[in-house]
């Protein structure tokens, strides 16, 4: 067995010991008042700062920020394993079992010709195994709404509930639009949000089609609307200005000029 195994124990081991060492009646005063729930807001702080790691392909914080989520995770096997429920063998093993069952044309017998036919064998490999939910009640409500709308969609995929290619996508697009068109038309505010929404759902449908993730995508395109616009606030600072005091125009107008020189930057 080479080193790095043996490493990753030996830290791992240390990690779990010095949880308890937290927990303990002598610990921590703050670790040992947490609960999974006081807990979640942290966890999911942790997971957009993962992302926001991988984004910038900030690779030496990645390594700290799922050092981070890797202690969430060790924070509530400890707390559960006192309450007698499970602990982290329990969670390993889990994961360790299902990988194995999941992927029987690695450990097992089983052909596959591609990513996708292992994406249609694994939601097989799900709905056959026991005690499962019905099929898009394992997509967790409380993620984001794009992120969830990809998911129960690659779910439904899986099983063969889907689009043939993109061309009808792009004319459910329009049937939408056409749709959402004729609610503002009659000042119909519900069927405004519901048009709203499924327009977004048939975008999502797209960006999955396309092999984009719509999360990702939207994420960057906030991102890049907030530099620009950061950018017109400073410009307008410098000249004595402020976004206030500012016409539509003007601000228009250096929108444009800021969007041209980060095109031809490129």
């Amino acid at each position: 067995m080479s080193p790095q195994p043996d490493r990753a124990r030996e830290e791992f081991t240390r990690l779990l010991d010095i949880m308890r060492r937290l927990r303990a009646p002598d610990g921590c005063p703050w670790d040992r008042e947490q609960t999974h729930r006081s807990l979640r807001p942290y966890l999911i702080e942790e997971t957009f700062e993962v992302l926001d790691s991988i984004d910038r392909e900030a690779y030496g914080e990645l390594k700290k920020e799922l050092g981070d989520v890797l202690l969430h995770i060790v924070f509530h096997c400890q707390m559960a394993s006192e309450a007698g429920l499970f602990d982290a063998a329990d969670v390993l093993n889990e994961i360790n079992e299902k990988l194995i069952r999941r992927h029987p044309h690695v450990f097992g017998d089983a052909k596959v010709d591609g990513p996708r036919h292992v994406e249609r064998q694994w939601e097989k490999i799900k709905l056959n195994e026991p005690h499962r939910p019905r099929l898009l009640e394992g997509v967790p409500k409380n993620q984001p709404a794009l992120n969830r709308a990809f998911r129960v969609q690659e779910k439904a995929a899986g099983v063969g509930f889907d689009w043939p290619d993109v061309a009808p996508i792009w004319a459910k697009i329009r049937e939408e639009i056409a749709e959402l068109e004729e609610e503002v038309a009659d000042g119909n505010q519900r069927g405004i949000e519901d048009e709203i929404g499924d327009l977004l759902f048939s975008v999502v449908n797209l960006s999955r089609k396309l092999g984009v993730s719509p999360e990702d995508a939207l994420r960057g395109t906030v991102e890049k609307f907030s530099r620009r616009f950061g950018t017109i606030e400073q410009r307008l600072a410098e000249s004595g200005r402020s976004l206030h005091d500012s016409t539509l125009k003007e601000m228009d107008a250096l929108w444009d000029q800021v969007k041209k020189e980060e095109s031809g930057s490129r």
